[in-house]
């Protein structure tokens, strides 16, 4: 007796996935953003507009006044010029840090971590001695006789954008390593074959794959500079105030909250409006990475 074959199957359940499944794990986080951080700054913000008075005459004082709106473009200067060194000096290492051997690569690449982990105060105030008139720099180009006087290294833009270049280096390097290493060098090879020199595939294909990892680096770094206050406070003088310095002046010393929040109002605004431009140009996903 020949027995039919069935060609039913048995349906393997399958989970489903649920989209809001992972979200109970994100909101310790988020309500300790919200708790610290969101909460501080509405009130902030909210101050702005309703102290000494209601109305907008703490924003009519700031960008009214010749001192403020110095301050604001001197904040600006100083991003700006420490953004534009980083780069410069960080794109070679990272360069280094991508084709070096593995040994020379880690190596270096723990020096550049590991200044990431040192104090931020120590490491400004090893700035003032170096930097200082009878710092080891004077007293080193005046023994060499390069100099003949000691040159005014702090107190000025000179310290400020030495100081600071030396704490952002290391936020500028690892977005640009991370960029340089996911391309592969067998496109060089191949604009080698298509007939491009060097300096072609230098314009045209090296620096378009790295222009996503330089914006990274460069929107952080101009970012971070922006709010900088210790190293600018301890390396610069009053003509070099930053914006952030004089939130702290307006908030400690003269206790106007009115004014200084319109004062970081103005500063967040312009920061998640330069955020908003690099998204515009290079998209969420290739900027995070």
């Amino acid at each position: 007796m020949v027995m039919a074959r069935s060609d039913t199957t048995i349906p393997i359940p399958t989970r489903t996935r649920r989209p809001m499944a992972g979200f109970g794990l994100v909101l310790p986080g988020l309500g300790l953003l919200l708790l610290f951080f969101v909460l501080p700054v509405l009130a902030l913000l909210l101050r702005s507009v309703l102290e000494p008075q209601p109305g907008l005459g703490n924003y009519a004082e700031f960008f009214g006044s010749t001192t403020y709106l110095k301050v604001f473009l001197n904040t600006f200067t100083v991003a700006g010029l420490v953004t534009a060194v980083t780069l410069a000096l960080g794109f070679p290492v990272a360069w280094f840090l991508a084709i070096a051997p593995r040994r020379w690569s880690a190596l270096l690449f723990g020096i550049v971590v590991l200044s990431m982990w040192t104090n931020l105060l120590a490491r400004t105030y090893a700035w003032m001695v170096l930097l200082q008139r009878t710092g080891l720099i004077n007293r080193t180009l005046i023994n060499l006789g390069i100099i003949s006087e000691p040159l005014a290294l702090t107190n000025n833009l000179v310290g400020v954008t030495i100081g600071m270049t030396y704490i952002m280096l290391p936020f500028m390097i690892l977005p640009l390593h991370a960029a340089i290493r996911t391309i592969d060098p067998a496109i060089f090879q191949a604009a080698a074959l298509c007939g491009a020199s060097r300096g072609q595939s230098l314009r045209r294909v090296f620096l378009p794959l790295v222009a996503p990892g330089m914006a990274a680096g460069a929107l952080m770094v101009f970012v971070m500079s922006l709010g900088y206050f210790v190293t600018p406070s301890l390396l610069g003088g009053t003509s070099n105030m930053m914006l952030a310095e004089l939130i702290a002046q307006l908030v400690q010393s003269l206790l106007n909250w009115g004014l200084a929040g319109a004062a970081a109002l103005v500063l967040l605004v312009v920061t998640l409006a330069l955020y908003a431009v690099q998204i515009r140009w290079f998209g969420f996903g290739r900027t995070a990475g």
